[in-house]
Protein backbone atom coordinates (compact mmCIF):
# COMPACT_ATOMS: atom_id res chain seq x y z
CA UNK A 1 0.00 0.00 0.00
CA UNK A 2 1.50 3.79 -1.23
CA UNK A 3 1.89 5.75 2.01
CA UNK A 4 0.89 9.36 2.24
CA UNK A 5 3.33 11.55 2.41
CA UNK A 6 1.17 14.08 4.20
CA UNK A 7 1.03 10.69 6.95
CA UNK A 8 4.61 10.10 7.09
CA UNK A 9 5.00 13.70 8.06
CA UNK A 10 2.81 13.75 10.93
CA UNK A 11 5.78 10.88 12.37
CA UNK A 12 6.57 13.09 15.88
CA UNK A 13 10.60 13.81 16.49
CA UNK A 14 9.99 11.40 20.04
CA UNK A 15 7.73 8.98 19.33
CA UNK A 16 4.68 8.80 22.05
CA UNK A 17 4.13 5.84 24.41
CA UNK A 18 2.36 4.15 21.66
CA UNK A 19 5.39 3.34 19.76
CA UNK A 20 8.07 3.48 22.96
CA UNK A 21 9.06 -0.02 21.96
CA UNK A 22 10.87 1.51 18.64
CA UNK A 23 12.94 3.90 20.91
CA UNK A 24 14.21 1.66 23.76
CA UNK A 25 16.95 2.17 25.70
CA UNK A 26 18.45 -0.47 27.99
CA UNK A 27 19.28 -1.17 31.37
CA UNK A 28 21.82 -3.46 33.80
CA UNK A 29 19.49 -6.97 34.90
CA UNK A 30 19.29 -8.53 38.09
CA UNK A 31 21.82 -11.38 36.83
CA UNK A 32 23.89 -8.54 35.11
CA UNK A 33 22.62 -8.75 31.94
CA UNK A 34 20.43 -5.92 29.38
CA UNK A 35 17.12 -6.03 28.97
CA UNK A 36 15.20 -3.58 27.32
CA UNK A 37 13.26 -0.94 28.94
CA UNK A 38 10.91 1.34 27.10
CA UNK A 39 11.21 4.95 27.37
CA UNK A 40 8.18 5.23 28.68
CA UNK A 41 9.79 3.69 32.22
CA UNK A 42 11.90 7.25 32.61
CA UNK A 43 10.95 8.59 36.15
CA UNK A 44 10.95 12.08 35.54
CA UNK A 45 13.24 14.50 33.23
CA UNK A 46 16.55 15.23 33.55
CA UNK A 47 18.07 18.21 34.66
CA UNK A 48 19.24 19.19 31.25
CA UNK A 49 15.26 19.07 30.21
CA UNK A 50 14.44 21.45 33.55
CA UNK A 51 17.29 23.69 33.01
CA UNK A 52 16.14 24.12 29.08
CA UNK A 53 12.51 23.78 29.93
CA UNK A 54 12.84 27.08 32.67
CA UNK A 55 15.42 29.25 30.52
CA UNK A 56 12.82 28.88 27.88
CA UNK A 57 10.08 29.87 30.02
CA UNK A 58 11.44 33.05 30.48
CA UNK A 59 9.71 34.35 27.87
CA UNK A 60 6.11 32.84 28.98
CA UNK A 61 7.44 34.93 32.52
CA UNK A 62 7.38 37.83 30.49
CA UNK A 63 4.27 37.50 28.55
CA UNK A 64 2.69 36.70 31.85
CA UNK A 65 4.16 40.22 33.39
CA UNK A 66 3.24 42.49 30.22
CA UNK A 67 -0.19 41.41 30.19
CA UNK A 68 -0.52 41.70 34.00
CA UNK A 69 1.34 44.86 34.59
CA UNK A 70 -1.02 47.04 32.52
CA UNK A 71 -4.06 46.86 35.38
CA UNK A 72 -2.16 48.31 37.97
CA UNK A 73 -0.50 50.84 35.39
CA UNK A 74 -4.15 52.35 33.92
CA UNK A 75 -5.02 52.90 37.55
CA UNK A 76 -1.32 54.93 38.21
CA UNK A 77 -0.65 56.68 35.56
CA UNK A 78 -2.91 59.46 36.65
CA UNK A 79 -2.57 62.41 34.38
CA UNK A 80 1.46 61.33 33.56
CA UNK A 81 0.75 60.91 29.46
CA UNK A 82 0.03 63.81 27.56
CA UNK A 83 -0.92 65.77 30.31
CA UNK A 84 -4.63 64.68 31.00
CA UNK A 85 -6.40 61.94 32.29
CA UNK A 86 -6.47 58.55 30.04
CA UNK A 87 -9.68 58.21 28.19
CA UNK A 88 -11.54 55.19 27.98
CA UNK A 89 -10.23 54.85 24.23
CA UNK A 90 -7.05 55.53 25.65
CA UNK A 91 -7.29 52.81 28.05
CA UNK A 92 -8.69 50.48 25.08
CA UNK A 93 -5.62 51.68 22.81
CA UNK A 94 -2.97 50.90 25.19
CA UNK A 95 -3.99 48.04 26.23
CA UNK A 96 -5.11 46.46 23.09
CA UNK A 97 -2.08 47.50 21.13
CA UNK A 98 -0.24 44.92 22.37
CA UNK A 99 -2.55 42.30 21.34
CA UNK A 100 -2.98 43.36 17.88
CA UNK A 101 1.08 43.48 17.37
CA UNK A 102 1.06 39.89 18.44
CA UNK A 103 -1.38 39.25 16.09
CA UNK A 104 0.68 40.51 13.21
CA UNK A 105 4.15 38.90 14.59
CA UNK A 106 2.79 35.10 15.42
CA UNK A 107 2.36 34.42 11.54
CA UNK A 108 6.01 35.77 11.02
CA UNK A 109 7.11 33.77 13.74
CA UNK A 110 5.49 30.46 11.81
CA UNK A 111 8.10 31.16 9.16
CA UNK A 112 11.09 32.91 10.72
CA UNK A 113 11.26 29.84 13.41
CA UNK A 114 11.53 27.69 9.97
CA UNK A 115 14.10 29.64 8.22
CA UNK A 116 15.99 31.14 11.37
CA UNK A 117 15.71 28.50 13.97
CA UNK A 118 13.72 28.64 17.02
CA UNK A 119 16.39 30.12 19.69
CA UNK A 120 17.39 32.84 17.25
CA UNK A 121 13.37 33.99 17.38
CA UNK A 122 13.41 33.71 20.93
CA UNK A 123 16.57 35.88 20.94
CA UNK A 124 14.86 38.39 18.79
CA UNK A 125 11.95 38.33 21.45
CA UNK A 126 14.05 39.42 24.02
CA UNK A 127 15.53 42.78 22.00
CA UNK A 128 12.15 43.14 21.47
CA UNK A 129 10.76 42.54 25.24
CA UNK A 130 13.54 45.59 26.38
CA UNK A 131 12.89 47.75 23.60
CA UNK A 132 9.26 48.05 24.52
CA UNK A 133 10.20 48.12 28.64
CA UNK A 134 11.96 50.55 28.28
CA UNK A 135 10.55 52.58 25.32
CA UNK A 136 7.35 52.37 28.06
CA UNK A 137 8.62 53.51 31.06
CA UNK A 138 10.49 56.56 29.11
CA UNK A 139 6.88 57.43 27.74
CA UNK A 140 5.47 60.96 27.95
CA UNK A 141 2.46 60.56 25.56
CA UNK A 142 -0.43 58.46 25.04
CA UNK A 143 1.40 58.44 21.87
CA UNK A 144 4.13 56.95 22.88
CA UNK A 145 3.05 54.11 25.37
CA UNK A 146 0.72 52.92 22.44
CA UNK A 147 4.08 52.65 20.65
CA UNK A 148 6.28 51.11 23.80
CA UNK A 149 2.83 48.26 24.18
CA UNK A 150 3.00 47.86 20.68
CA UNK A 151 6.88 46.75 20.56
CA UNK A 152 6.18 44.83 23.42
CA UNK A 153 3.26 42.90 22.05
CA UNK A 154 5.60 41.86 19.02
CA UNK A 155 7.60 40.34 21.48
CA UNK A 156 4.65 38.24 23.05
CA UNK A 157 3.55 37.33 19.68
CA UNK A 158 7.01 35.62 18.86
CA UNK A 159 7.34 34.16 22.19
CA UNK A 160 3.71 32.93 22.92
CA UNK A 161 4.30 30.54 19.61
CA UNK A 162 7.83 29.69 19.32
CA UNK A 163 8.83 28.64 23.11
CA UNK A 164 6.17 25.88 23.08
CA UNK A 165 7.46 25.22 19.99
CA UNK A 166 11.04 24.89 21.20
CA UNK A 167 9.93 22.94 24.46
CA UNK A 168 7.74 20.54 22.66
CA UNK A 169 10.94 19.44 20.28
CA UNK A 170 13.51 18.85 22.96
CA UNK A 171 11.19 17.10 25.83
CA UNK A 172 11.07 13.32 25.80
CA UNK A 173 7.57 12.11 24.51
CA UNK A 174 6.76 11.01 28.14
CA UNK A 175 7.15 14.46 29.75
CA UNK A 176 5.91 16.79 26.74
CA UNK A 177 2.78 17.60 27.49
CA UNK A 178 3.58 18.74 31.62
CA UNK A 179 6.61 20.66 30.37
CA UNK A 180 4.93 22.50 27.70
CA UNK A 181 2.47 23.20 30.61
CA UNK A 182 5.39 24.48 32.60
CA UNK A 183 5.11 27.22 30.19
CA UNK A 184 1.68 28.21 30.93
CA UNK A 185 2.72 28.14 34.79
CA UNK A 186 5.39 30.37 34.03
CA UNK A 187 2.90 33.13 31.87
CA UNK A 188 0.35 32.53 35.71
CA UNK A 189 3.62 33.39 37.80
CA UNK A 190 4.56 36.64 35.48
CA UNK A 191 1.07 37.81 36.29
CA UNK A 192 1.51 37.24 39.69
CA UNK A 193 4.79 38.83 40.21
CA UNK A 194 3.53 41.89 37.73
CA UNK A 195 0.32 42.45 40.48
CA UNK A 196 3.05 42.16 43.42
CA UNK A 197 5.00 44.96 41.62
CA UNK A 198 2.19 46.83 40.90
CA UNK A 199 1.37 46.88 44.40
CA UNK A 200 4.35 47.71 45.78
CA UNK A 201 4.78 50.60 43.74
CA UNK A 202 0.67 51.97 43.42
CA UNK A 203 1.69 54.40 46.16
CA UNK A 204 5.23 55.95 44.72
CA UNK A 205 4.67 58.87 42.22
CA UNK A 206 5.60 57.87 39.03
CA UNK A 207 5.93 54.12 40.19
CA UNK A 208 3.99 52.99 36.88
CA UNK A 209 7.25 53.76 35.11
CA UNK A 210 9.13 51.06 37.13
CA UNK A 211 6.27 48.69 36.59
CA UNK A 212 6.46 48.76 32.78
CA UNK A 213 10.50 48.78 32.91
CA UNK A 214 11.33 46.08 35.24
CA UNK A 215 9.93 44.00 31.96
CA UNK A 216 13.81 44.17 30.41
CA UNK A 217 15.49 42.39 33.12
CA UNK A 218 14.41 39.48 32.75
CA UNK A 219 14.31 39.49 28.89
CA UNK A 220 18.35 40.65 29.57
CA UNK A 221 18.98 37.33 31.74
CA UNK A 222 17.14 35.44 28.99
CA UNK A 223 19.25 36.53 26.33
CA UNK A 224 22.67 36.25 28.11
CA UNK A 225 20.88 32.52 29.06
CA UNK A 226 20.34 31.58 25.77
CA UNK A 227 23.69 31.78 24.61
CA UNK A 228 24.01 28.16 26.16
CA UNK A 229 21.29 26.74 25.03
CA UNK A 230 20.93 24.78 21.67
CA UNK A 231 19.02 24.60 19.06
CA UNK A 232 16.24 21.99 18.13
CA UNK A 233 17.43 18.33 16.95
CA UNK A 234 14.42 18.33 14.94
CA UNK A 235 15.61 21.44 13.50
CA UNK A 236 19.58 20.69 13.31
CA UNK A 237 18.85 17.45 11.54
CA UNK A 238 16.63 19.94 8.88
CA UNK A 239 19.03 22.08 8.25
CA UNK A 240 22.11 19.25 7.57
CA UNK A 241 23.62 19.35 11.21
CA UNK A 242 22.94 15.96 12.29
CA UNK A 243 26.35 15.60 14.69
CA UNK A 244 25.00 18.77 16.46
CA UNK A 245 21.92 17.21 17.11
CA UNK A 246 22.71 14.05 18.05
CA UNK A 247 24.95 15.71 20.57
CA UNK A 248 22.17 17.87 21.99
CA UNK A 249 19.89 14.11 21.93
CA UNK A 250 22.90 12.87 23.95
CA UNK A 251 22.07 15.44 26.47
CA UNK A 252 18.43 15.27 26.50
CA UNK A 253 18.58 11.14 27.32
CA UNK A 254 21.96 11.19 29.36
CA UNK A 255 19.60 10.42 32.37
CA UNK A 256 18.90 7.40 30.89
CA UNK A 257 22.27 6.03 31.34
CA UNK A 258 24.87 5.88 29.23
CA UNK A 259 24.75 2.39 27.89
CA UNK A 260 21.34 3.23 25.89
CA UNK A 261 21.89 6.24 24.81
CA UNK A 262 23.37 5.91 22.10
CA UNK A 263 21.24 3.24 20.56
CA UNK A 264 18.00 5.78 21.44
CA UNK A 265 19.60 9.00 19.90
CA UNK A 266 20.58 6.84 16.67
CA UNK A 267 16.74 5.47 16.36
CA UNK A 268 15.60 8.65 17.11
CA UNK A 269 17.95 10.35 14.34
CA UNK A 270 16.85 7.99 11.47
CA UNK A 271 13.23 8.64 12.33
CA UNK A 272 13.85 12.39 11.78
CA UNK A 273 15.93 11.90 8.64
CA UNK A 274 13.11 9.89 7.08
CA UNK A 275 10.04 12.32 7.69
CA UNK A 276 12.61 14.98 6.34
CA UNK A 277 13.37 12.81 3.25
CA UNK A 278 10.11 11.91 2.75
CA UNK A 279 8.68 16.10 3.10
CA UNK A 280 11.32 16.42 0.46
CA UNK A 281 9.77 13.70 -1.80
CA UNK A 282 6.17 15.03 -1.38
CA UNK A 283 7.05 18.64 -2.09
CA UNK A 284 9.14 17.22 -5.31
CA UNK A 285 5.92 15.77 -6.23
CA UNK A 286 4.25 18.64 -5.84
CA UNK A 287 6.86 20.85 -8.14
CA UNK A 288 7.71 22.78 -5.05
CA UNK A 289 10.77 24.07 -4.95
CA UNK A 290 14.06 22.57 -3.18
CA UNK A 291 14.94 23.75 0.28
CA UNK A 292 18.27 24.37 -1.05
CA UNK A 293 17.23 26.79 -3.16
CA UNK A 294 16.27 30.59 -1.28
CA UNK A 295 15.27 32.86 -4.37
CA UNK A 296 11.68 34.88 -3.30
CA UNK A 297 9.90 32.94 -5.63
CA UNK A 298 10.89 29.47 -4.00
CA UNK A 299 10.35 30.49 -0.58
CA UNK A 300 6.50 31.58 -1.41
CA UNK A 301 5.91 28.03 -2.90
CA UNK A 302 7.06 26.59 -0.17
CA UNK A 303 4.83 29.03 1.68
CA UNK A 304 1.76 28.82 -0.40
CA UNK A 305 2.02 24.90 -0.74
CA UNK A 306 2.04 24.29 2.95
CA UNK A 307 -0.96 26.54 3.54
CA UNK A 308 -2.67 24.35 0.35
CA UNK A 309 -1.79 21.24 2.80
CA UNK A 310 -3.08 22.93 5.40
CA UNK A 311 -6.42 23.81 4.23
CA UNK A 312 -6.68 21.15 1.60
CA UNK A 313 -6.06 18.11 3.38
CA UNK A 314 -9.41 17.08 5.62
CA UNK A 315 -7.23 16.18 8.67
CA UNK A 316 -5.01 18.96 8.46
CA UNK A 317 -7.72 21.23 8.06
CA UNK A 318 -9.98 19.65 10.92
CA UNK A 319 -6.95 20.24 12.93
CA UNK A 320 -6.78 23.73 12.25
CA UNK A 321 -10.34 24.18 13.01
CA UNK A 322 -10.15 22.70 16.31
CA UNK A 323 -6.70 24.67 16.98
CA UNK A 324 -8.21 27.73 15.78
CA UNK A 325 -11.51 27.85 18.10
CA UNK A 326 -9.99 26.65 21.23
CA UNK A 327 -7.23 29.42 20.75
CA UNK A 328 -10.29 31.92 20.28
CA UNK A 329 -12.56 30.35 23.20
CA UNK A 330 -9.43 31.26 25.58
CA UNK A 331 -9.64 34.93 24.58
CA UNK A 332 -13.07 35.26 23.63
CA UNK A 333 -14.39 34.08 27.14
CA UNK A 334 -13.06 37.45 28.82
CA UNK A 335 -10.54 36.21 30.93
CA UNK A 336 -7.78 38.67 29.86
CA UNK A 337 -10.47 41.38 30.80
CA UNK A 338 -9.95 40.64 34.27
CA UNK A 339 -5.52 40.49 33.44
CA UNK A 340 -6.32 44.03 31.71
CA UNK A 341 -8.71 45.74 33.90
CA UNK A 342 -8.60 43.63 37.11
CA UNK A 343 -7.67 46.90 39.26
CA UNK A 344 -9.87 49.52 37.81
CA UNK A 345 -13.11 47.16 38.11
CA UNK A 346 -11.53 46.62 42.06
CA UNK A 347 -11.24 50.23 41.84
CA UNK A 348 -15.17 50.53 41.08
CA UNK A 349 -16.36 48.08 44.09
CA UNK A 350 -14.52 50.18 46.53
CA UNK A 351 -11.83 47.65 47.87
CA UNK A 352 -9.50 49.48 50.13
CA UNK A 353 -6.25 48.26 47.77
CA UNK A 354 -7.94 47.43 44.46
CA UNK A 355 -3.96 46.09 42.59
CA UNK A 356 -3.78 43.97 45.94
CA UNK A 357 -7.14 42.58 45.58
CA UNK A 358 -6.25 42.31 41.93
CA UNK A 359 -3.42 39.99 43.12
CA UNK A 360 -6.24 37.27 44.10
CA UNK A 361 -6.74 36.78 40.65
CA UNK A 362 -3.50 36.17 40.09
CA UNK A 363 -2.73 33.86 42.64
CA UNK A 364 -5.90 31.71 41.76
CA UNK A 365 -4.90 31.43 38.58
CA UNK A 366 -1.82 30.14 39.30
CA UNK A 367 -2.39 27.85 41.71
CA UNK A 368 -5.16 26.10 39.81
CA UNK A 369 -2.61 25.85 37.15
CA UNK A 370 -0.42 23.73 38.88
CA UNK A 371 -3.61 21.81 39.63
CA UNK A 372 -3.80 21.61 35.86
CA UNK A 373 0.20 20.90 35.39
CA UNK A 374 -0.39 17.52 37.54
CA UNK A 375 -3.72 16.17 36.13
CA UNK A 376 -3.93 17.55 32.33
CA UNK A 377 -2.14 14.04 31.10
CA UNK A 378 -4.06 11.86 33.85
CA UNK A 379 -7.73 13.24 32.89
CA UNK A 380 -7.47 14.58 29.27
CA UNK A 381 -7.56 17.30 27.37
CA UNK A 382 -11.45 16.51 26.34
CA UNK A 383 -12.54 16.00 29.83
CA UNK A 384 -10.34 18.61 31.88
CA UNK A 385 -12.51 21.30 29.54
CA UNK A 386 -16.09 19.80 29.99
CA UNK A 387 -15.54 19.42 33.58
CA UNK A 388 -13.87 23.46 33.56
CA UNK A 389 -16.14 25.53 31.52
CA UNK A 390 -19.48 24.60 33.16
CA UNK A 391 -17.35 26.28 36.08
CA UNK A 392 -16.50 29.35 34.29
CA UNK A 393 -20.23 29.87 33.27
CA UNK A 394 -21.36 29.75 37.06
CA UNK A 395 -18.81 32.37 38.06
CA UNK A 396 -19.74 34.55 35.38
CA UNK A 397 -23.43 34.58 35.70
CA UNK A 398 -23.03 35.06 39.88
CA UNK A 399 -21.18 38.10 38.81
CA UNK A 400 -23.61 39.27 36.25
CA UNK A 401 -26.48 38.50 39.24
CA UNK A 402 -24.36 40.06 41.66
CA UNK A 403 -23.87 43.61 39.73
CA UNK A 404 -27.34 44.02 39.12
CA UNK A 405 -27.82 44.66 42.78
CA UNK A 406 -25.17 47.64 42.40
CA UNK A 407 -25.80 51.14 42.08
CA UNK A 408 -23.11 52.28 40.41
CA UNK A 409 -20.95 55.62 40.09
CA UNK A 410 -21.57 57.49 36.88
CA UNK A 411 -20.14 55.37 33.94
CA UNK A 412 -17.87 58.35 32.79
CA UNK A 413 -16.67 58.22 35.78
CA UNK A 414 -15.53 55.11 36.39
CA UNK A 415 -14.03 53.89 32.94
CA UNK A 416 -13.72 57.41 30.92
CA UNK A 417 -10.71 58.28 33.01
CA UNK A 418 -7.76 57.60 35.61
CA UNK A 419 -9.85 55.69 38.05
CA UNK A 420 -8.66 55.12 41.60
CA UNK A 421 -9.63 54.75 44.63
CA UNK A 422 -8.79 58.42 45.74
CA UNK A 423 -11.15 59.35 42.63
CA UNK A 424 -14.02 57.40 44.07
CA UNK A 425 -13.98 58.58 47.72
CA UNK A 426 -14.63 57.53 51.08
CA UNK A 427 -18.25 57.36 50.68
CA UNK A 428 -17.75 54.84 47.80
CA UNK A 429 -19.27 52.19 49.81
CA UNK A 430 -22.52 53.91 49.84
CA UNK A 431 -22.11 54.35 46.16
CA UNK A 432 -22.57 50.32 45.56
CA UNK A 433 -24.85 49.81 47.66
CA UNK A 434 -24.01 50.46 50.75
CA UNK A 435 -22.65 47.22 51.86
CA UNK A 436 -19.76 44.69 51.31
CA UNK A 437 -21.36 41.84 50.81
CA UNK A 438 -22.32 42.62 46.99
CA UNK A 439 -18.66 43.25 46.15
CA UNK A 440 -16.89 40.43 48.09
CA UNK A 441 -19.51 38.22 45.96
CA UNK A 442 -18.29 39.72 42.62
CA UNK A 443 -14.63 38.92 43.79
CA UNK A 444 -16.13 35.54 44.68
CA UNK A 445 -17.56 34.69 41.73
CA UNK A 446 -14.48 35.95 39.90
CA UNK A 447 -12.23 33.72 41.86
CA UNK A 448 -14.21 30.75 41.00
CA UNK A 449 -14.50 31.47 37.08
CA UNK A 450 -10.30 31.92 37.15
CA UNK A 451 -10.55 28.95 38.86
CA UNK A 452 -12.29 27.00 35.76
CA UNK A 453 -10.21 28.71 33.53
CA UNK A 454 -6.84 27.93 34.17
CA UNK A 455 -8.47 24.23 34.58
CA UNK A 456 -9.21 24.18 30.97
CA UNK A 457 -9.07 26.75 28.70
CA UNK A 458 -5.95 28.63 30.40
CA UNK A 459 -3.38 25.37 29.52
CA UNK A 460 -5.26 22.90 27.25
CA UNK A 461 -5.22 25.22 23.40
CA UNK A 462 -1.50 25.35 23.91
CA UNK A 463 -0.82 22.01 23.27
CA UNK A 464 -2.15 22.94 19.57
CA UNK A 465 0.77 21.34 18.34
CA UNK A 466 0.05 17.81 19.37
CA UNK A 467 -2.69 18.32 16.32
CA UNK A 468 -1.04 18.86 13.54
CA UNK A 469 1.41 16.52 11.29
CA UNK A 470 5.63 17.32 10.92
CA UNK A 471 4.97 18.78 7.60
CA UNK A 472 2.28 21.54 8.34
CA UNK A 473 3.09 21.91 12.23
CA UNK A 474 4.83 25.21 12.18
CA UNK A 475 2.28 27.24 9.96
CA UNK A 476 -0.81 25.62 11.52
CA UNK A 477 0.25 26.37 15.16
CA UNK A 478 1.11 29.97 14.03
CA UNK A 479 -2.01 30.32 12.25
CA UNK A 480 -3.98 29.29 15.58
CA UNK A 481 -1.44 31.21 18.16
CA UNK A 482 -2.75 34.49 15.55
CA UNK A 483 -6.46 33.25 16.31
CA UNK A 484 -5.55 33.81 20.13
CA UNK A 485 -4.37 36.90 19.58
CA UNK A 486 -6.84 38.54 17.01
CA UNK A 487 -9.33 37.28 19.99
CA UNK A 488 -7.81 38.95 22.61
CA UNK A 489 -7.24 42.39 20.55
CA UNK A 490 -11.05 41.92 20.02
CA UNK A 491 -11.54 41.88 23.84
CA UNK A 492 -9.19 44.36 24.85
CA UNK A 493 -10.69 46.96 23.26
CA UNK A 494 -14.21 46.35 23.80
CA UNK A 495 -14.86 45.53 27.32
CA UNK A 496 -14.36 49.32 28.78
CA UNK A 497 -17.06 50.43 26.15
CA UNK A 498 -18.93 47.35 26.85
CA UNK A 499 -18.54 48.04 30.38
CA UNK A 500 -19.89 51.53 29.68
CA UNK A 501 -22.63 51.28 26.92
CA UNK A 502 -24.07 48.02 27.93
CA UNK A 503 -23.36 47.43 32.21
CA UNK A 504 -21.45 44.87 33.53
CA UNK A 505 -24.27 43.02 34.30
CA UNK A 506 -24.87 42.42 30.03
CA UNK A 507 -21.32 42.29 29.72
CA UNK A 508 -20.23 39.18 32.02
CA UNK A 509 -23.44 37.54 30.56
CA UNK A 510 -21.89 37.54 27.21
CA UNK A 511 -18.60 36.32 28.45
CA UNK A 512 -21.09 33.20 29.63
CA UNK A 513 -22.69 32.86 26.43
CA UNK A 514 -19.51 32.58 24.48
CA UNK A 515 -18.22 29.46 27.40
CA UNK A 516 -21.57 27.95 26.97
CA UNK A 517 -20.63 27.60 22.98
CA UNK A 518 -17.01 26.78 23.67
CA UNK A 519 -18.63 23.64 25.99
CA UNK A 520 -20.94 22.61 23.19
CA UNK A 521 -17.86 22.53 20.32
CA UNK A 522 -15.89 20.78 22.54
CA UNK A 523 -18.09 18.45 23.55
CA UNK A 524 -18.98 17.85 19.53
CA UNK A 525 -15.86 18.11 17.71
CA UNK A 526 -12.78 17.87 19.88
CA UNK A 527 -11.01 14.50 20.49
CA UNK A 528 -9.46 13.36 23.46
CA UNK A 529 -5.52 13.56 22.21
CA UNK A 530 -4.14 12.83 26.08
CA UNK A 531 -1.53 9.76 25.49
CA UNK A 532 -1.66 9.45 21.59
CA UNK A 533 1.42 9.87 19.55
CA UNK A 534 1.47 12.51 16.90
CA UNK A 535 1.22 10.72 13.95
CA UNK A 536 -2.22 8.75 16.15
CA UNK A 537 -4.00 12.08 16.28
CA UNK A 538 -3.74 12.45 12.43
CA UNK A 539 -4.99 9.18 12.02
CA UNK A 540 -8.07 10.15 14.23
CA UNK A 541 -8.71 13.50 12.34
CA UNK A 542 -8.36 11.67 8.77
CA UNK A 543 -11.76 10.26 8.09
CA UNK A 544 -13.82 12.88 10.59
CA UNK A 545 -13.77 14.79 14.08
CA UNK A 546 -12.88 11.22 15.72
CA UNK A 547 -14.05 11.66 19.13
CA UNK A 548 -15.62 8.34 19.83
CA UNK A 549 -13.05 6.60 18.60
CA UNK A 550 -10.42 8.68 20.29
CA UNK A 551 -12.37 7.88 23.46
CA UNK A 552 -12.34 4.19 23.04
CA UNK A 553 -8.96 4.31 22.54
CA UNK A 554 -8.54 6.63 25.93
CA UNK A 555 -10.28 4.17 28.04
CA UNK A 556 -8.89 1.13 26.63
CA UNK A 557 -5.33 2.70 27.20
CA UNK A 558 -6.72 3.46 30.62
CA UNK A 559 -7.43 -0.02 31.28
CA UNK A 560 -4.21 -1.27 29.63
CA UNK A 561 -2.30 1.28 31.95
CA UNK A 562 -3.73 -0.29 35.01
CA UNK A 563 -3.56 -4.10 34.14
CA UNK A 564 0.66 -2.60 33.68
CA UNK A 565 0.48 -1.21 37.04
CA UNK A 566 -1.14 -3.93 38.25
CA UNK A 567 1.66 -6.58 36.83
CA UNK A 568 4.60 -4.27 37.78
CA UNK A 569 3.39 -4.60 41.22
CA UNK A 570 3.04 -8.34 41.77
CA UNK A 571 6.47 -8.68 39.95
CA UNK A 572 7.84 -6.19 43.25
CA UNK A 573 6.19 -8.83 45.58
CA UNK A 574 7.18 -12.06 44.08
CA UNK A 575 11.13 -10.52 44.69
Amino acid sequence: MTRDPADAAAQPLIANEDVYAEHDIVREGAEGEYVEIEESELGSPGAFIWVLTVCAGISGLLFGYDTGVISSTLISINTSLSARPLTTLDKSLITSSTSFFALLASPLTGLLADSMGRKRVILVADILFVVGALWQAQATTVAGMIAGRSIVGAAVGSASFVVPLYISELSPSPFRGRLVTVSSLLITGGQVVAYVIGWLFSTMPGGWRWMVGIGAAPAAVQFAMLWFLPETPRWLVKVGRKEQARRVLGRVYGSAGDEGVGRLVDRVLRKVEMEIAEEEDAAGQRAVPEEGKTGLKARWSRVSDNFAQLVDVGGNRRALIIACMLQGFQQLCGFNSLMYFSATIFSLLSFDSPTLTSLSIALTNFAFTLVAFYYIDRVGRRRILLYSIPVMIVGLALCAVAFRFLELPARSHVVGSSTSPTDIGPDASNQVGGTRFIPLTILLSMLLYVSGYALGLGNVPWQQSELFPLSVRSLGSALSTATNWGSNFIVGISFLPMMEKMGPSATFVGYAVVCGAAWATVYGIYPETAGLGLEDVGGILRGGWGVAESLRVWRARRRGRGQDERIRGEARGNR
